[in-house]
């Protein structure tokens, strides 16, 4: 039996895997001859044209993406109704099988591949891309360690559709989403710093910080739940690791990193720390074995040999034994723990420095929220401060322009001559313009101020649709434009509106007159007749169909029934005179 050939171009072989949303297919590109891998949108999506749509733009935007870290795409296309990607074919295995298959990671390897995650991400960044739906399950680790995110045309147009369960059979992303996600709020960057460092979570303890049997319930404890510090949960994870998981994962996002630029810069210092003081200092002074699991049996005995024979690591390993070598001599590990001490002591300087704490007067950090950021830098002025613009939010209590936040926070003790970074609101950020075609202007406010934005001018026109229905709209429906903004309208006067003439057969007299003037039209002549059909006063005929449409204030004549005729009587006759003369 032959395989199946997309486009006349890729012969699909092996199923290789399966999410909710998509199967993936090893297949060879007989063009290019090649093998690549193809991933088909599973049927119950094809029929819904604006996922569709969504699906097709985003692959495309990513397919102009080429980074080391981003599975790259190389084709997007349909045929009949199959929808499918052509990407990269990676020899390796996710992450999220990485994960179950090794358990925690030791803390150099959890640097090493969020490094390589926040890069591709900072490159998406950069072209104006977020993922939206970072997790293992979409990260793919190469044999050689190299770590590379997939399902970048996948994660907008699914955005909140992967926090459904068994009905489209969407499962997980609920744990690595953001708070604002949970919410339905806006998405940034920041976004896909908190769902990176709730993977780097997991990579270094084996399991996610919120977990539970509903997905709604996980949402919410995004939203509101507190973190386990991943340190209560294994031993090893380095004070400073620990740091950058949290400030990932913060509930809020003007207190996580600014970018993932930020965060790389972050594991950089710390990773050329470990490597020029040590794991002892930068562990604090911890000791044990890396990342034993809290609740186990301890850190693993190393029997202590010092037989001064040669030995064979790999056979010791084997049976269960490990060698440490000889002790090094005293005066040799004190010139290394001196060296190491020196080593600590002189990078705290640089940073004690760079921090500002030698020097200065100390003072309470001025609150600058809600001021410009040129109001900000003369207040800062007489307090001999710093300011510096940090990031650019969004947010729904402060003025776009203005100071939403500041670090160090008001009322912080500082020295003078410290700089204070600020983050600068943009607004309510964007959102999707409604359509509101065809609406009656009295439900538009409240239809508006449910979506984010405000009713703008109402201005009318003359139409045949019924007075106060919307005609037209600017911005127009499906634009993007800032959450706040005015939607002016346009709205049928009525004036060319037609009536539509109601059943009128069977009412009383007095309901059909009513109803003749609520439908915009007039009542014309009303004659009389006997009907055997209908009682009296009730209607027996219409000059118009109902339904029929004329112009408003067409008059219309009705018949009123007089009920049953009367029967007809006989007069009686006078007797004749032969009548009289036989009596």
């Amino acid at each position: 039996m032959s395989n199946k050939v997309l486009a006349g171009r890729y012969e699909l072989f092996e199923r290789i895997g399966e999410g909710g949303m998509s199967v993936v297919y090893k297949a060879k590109d007989k063009l290019l001859n090649r093998f690549v891998a193809i991933k088909i949108l599973k049927p119950q999506f094809i029929n819904d044209s604006k996922f569709i749509d969504s699906f097709r733009r985003e692959s495309q935007a990513a397919a102009s993406m080429s980074h080391p870290n981003i599975v790259n795409i190389y084709d997007v296309g349909r045929e009949g109704n199959i929808h499918y990607i052509v990407m990269e074919l990676i020899e390796g295995k996710t992450l999220s099988d990485y994960i179950k298959e090794q358990g925690a990671m030791s803390y150099p390897k959890v640097i090493a591949l969020s490094k390589q995650i926040a890069a591709a991400l900072a490159f998406a960044h950069k072209n104006h891309i977020i993922h939206r739906d970072v997790k293992p399950h979409n990260i793919m680790i190469t044999p050689n360690g190299t770590a590379k995110i997939t399902d970048f045309g996948i994660a907008k147009a699914v955005n909140a559709a992967t926090i459904v369960d068994n009905t489209d059979g969407i499962i997980g992303s609920v744990h690595y989403f953001s708070p604002e996600q949970a919410r339905g709020g806006y998405v940034d960057e920041k976004s896909d710093i908190y769902s990176l460092g709730i993977v780097m979570y997991e990579m270094i303890t084996g399991r996610v910080p919120f977990d539970g049997d509903n997905p709604v319930n996980i949402a919410l404890m995004h939203i509101n739940g507190e973190m386990v510090p991943p340190s209560k949960l294994v031993d090893g994870v380095p004070p400073a690791l620990e740091h950058i998981i949290l400030k990932c994962t913060d509930k809020y996002p003007v207190n996580r990193y600014a970018s993932a630029e930020e965060l790389i810069e972050a594991l950089n210092n710390l990773e050329f720390v470990g490597s020029v003081v040590g794991d002892s200092v930068l562990m604090g002074g911890a000791t044990g074995t890396m990342n034993n699991i809290k609740g186990g049996n301890g850190p693993i005995a190393e029997t202590d040999y010092d037989d001064g024979e040669d030995y064979d690591e790999a056979e010791d390993e084997k049976n269960g034994r490990k060698r440490k070598k000889k002790p090094m001599d005293k005066k040799k590990k004190m010139i290394i723990i001196i060296a190491s001490v020196a080593g600590a002591i002189v990078l705290g300087l640089i940073v004690a420095f760079a921090a500002g704490i030698f020097g200065g007067e100390e003072i309470e950090a001025p609150d600058f929220k809600n001021m410009t950021l040129e109001e900000a830098k003369d207040a800062a002025k007489e307090y001999d401060l710093k300011i510096k613009k940090a990031d650019e939010v969004v947010s729904e209590d402060v003025e776009k322009g203005k100071i939403v936040s500041q670090d160090p926070k008001a009322g912080t003790k500082i020295k003078t001559g410290s700089t204070v970074k600020v983050n600068i609101s943009k607004g309510l950020g964007d959102g999707d313009v409604p359509d509101l075609t065809g609406k009656m202007q009295d439900e538009l406010a409240s239809y508006l101020e449910a979506a984010g934005f405000t009713l703008g001018s109402v201005t009318e026109e003359a139409s045949e649709e019924e007075a106060g229905t919307v005609l037209r709209q600017d911005p127009k429906a499906g634009s993007t434009a800032e959450k706040g903004t005015a939607i002016n309208v346009v709205v049928s006067d009525g004036s060319k509106a037609k009536a539509v003439v109601p059943y009128l057969v069977g009412k009383s007299l007095g309901d059909a007159q009513a109803a003749l003037l609520n439908a915009g039209l007039s009542v014309g002549s009303i004659s009389y007749d006997y009907s055997s059909t209908y009682a009296e006063g009730e209607v027996m005929w219409q000059q118009y169909d109902a339904n029929a449409q004329l112009d408003k204030g067409t008059s219309v004549k009705i018949r009123v029934s007089k009920g049953n005729k009367p029967e007809e009587t006989t007069a009686p006759t006078e007797p004749s005179k032969d009548d009289e003369d036989e009596e």
